[in-house]
């Protein structure tokens, strides 16, 4: 599925990132391991825009996937690889201080959100060489994921991915 400007699945409770200055913070702060503690699910955790921060994001969608909702170790484990190539992404591409992450369920799907200030949508680029070291993460998201788009926020943007999950 090509990136597009997609609203939420009907069904999922819905909290949006909030707007303004505050919503961004000034700078990046160190992620303590009591960060790791927090429940993605509720609302946005927050986290600075470093590569280290790709670790804590699979920590804490892992956490949520297999202690805390008991989901298919196979499922968990290609979410969290999802959740780091979008992580990556809002790293790399976004020039943002810090960036969001949410993981929701509904009845039969898990949908894995990160958010960023900057409003250019990702591309998925021809992947030829699978030799390479960057550029295949949306295309890892389109293989994998059930669904995927972008929100787009007045002060940002939400690139999200929705898998199934079995017997549910």
């Amino acid at each position: 599925m090509a990136a597009t400007a997609e609203s939420p699945a009907a069904g999922g409770t819905e909290s949006r990132v909030p707007e303004g200055p505050a919503a961004w913070p000034l700078g990046p702060e160190p992620v303590l391991d009591a960060d790791l503690l927090d429940d993605p699910s509720p609302g946005e955790i927050r986290l600075p825009a470093v590569p280290s921060s790709a670790a804590v994001a699979r920590r804490l969608t892992r956490r949520q996937l297999q202690q805390r909702w008991l989901l298919p170790p196979e499922l968990a484990e290609e979410a969290v690889l999802l959740v780091s190539e979008l992580v990556g992404n809002a790293v790399q591409h976004a020039g943002a201080l810090s960036f969001g992450l949410r993981v929701r369920r509904r009845r039969g799907w898990i949908r894995c959100e990160v958010s960023d200030p900057s409003r250019s949508l990702p591309c998925r680029l021809p992947v030829r060489e699978m030799d390479v070291l960057t550029g295949r993460g949306l295309f890892l998201v389109d293989t994998l994921a059930d669904r995927w788009g972008v929100d787009l926020l007045p002060q940002g943007k939400t690139t999200w991915f929705e898998m199934r999950v079995p017997g549910h």
